[in-house]
């Protein structure tokens, strides 16, 4: 790789992370720690906003925008696949808010990409053979409570249980597993971490308390906790 193409590769990956740090950049494109030093300082002196936050590393000033991208037709082929697998999921907030991005990021396509990539969606299709009734139109606003801290009151309902439970959680992490979701959160009826499953939810509410970041690390957890069905079926 050029360093011109290694410099607009380092642009775009800080505008699409909030920090990077010179070890993880330098591993990336296999140079040393002092060659991305030399390629911040070009960056600088092009005039590119990018500030220091000492001891962990680099990134560019808030609303800082570039040209767009563009896109391979490789890239796009994997978003338009991506497309038709996340329509397969379950819950309408999510397939919803990725149209809506899909919709931005085809914008900036190349006229020859687009109609290519518009080629290919037609000739892609993902069978569901775990179908269910269940769905859900809780994903997006529950991700929303993850990264900014705010606890949520669900009303949930376990497999074959008529009562409906009333919750406080501290949202952590999610993921997902035979097309459905899976939020690990802290519980406050329990005292402790549970597993919820979103299309299980009835009703939630964004509360505005903010809870402490509990510094969760989903790898860590199924360590701890390795992962069965259980978590999913209950």
């Amino acid at each position: 790789m050029t360093q011109l193409a290694r410099l607009i590769s380092i642009l775009t990956l800080l505008r699409s992370k909030r920090l990077l740090t010179a070890t993880e950049l330098a591993e990336k494109y296999n140079v040393s720690v002092r060659t991305i030093y030399r390629d911040i300082r070009k960056l600088e002196e092009a005039g590119v906003p990018v500030y220091t936050i000492e001891g962990r590393g680099y990134s560019l000033i808030e609303n800082y925008t570039i040209a767009p991208v563009q896109f391979t037709e490789k890239q796009a082929n994997a978003l338009i696949t991506a497309e038709h697998i996340i329509n397969q999921s379950k819950d309408a907030s999510f397939v919803n808010d990725f149209k809506e991005a899909l919709i931005k990021i085809k914008s900036v396509f190349k006229t020859s990409v687009q109609e290519k990539s518009e080629i290919l969606s037609d000739k892609i299709h993902v069978f569901n053979w775990k179908l269910e009734e269940t769905a859900s139109n809780a994903l997006s606003e529950i991700q929303i409570a993850i990264t900014n801290f705010n606890c949520v009151e669900i009303h949930y309902k376990k497999a074959n249980d008529y009562q409906i439970s009333i919750r406080k959680i501290e949202p952590c992490a999610m993921y997902s597993t035979d097309n459905k979701w899976i939020l690990i959160a802290w519980c406050h009826l329990r005292n402790e971490l549970r597993a919820f499953r979103v299309d299980r939810i009835q009703s939630f509410k964004i509360l505005e308390e903010k809870f402490e970041d509990r510094k969760f690390n989903i790898s860590d957890y199924f360590r701890k906790h390795p992962y069965t069905t259980h978590d999913f079926n209950r």
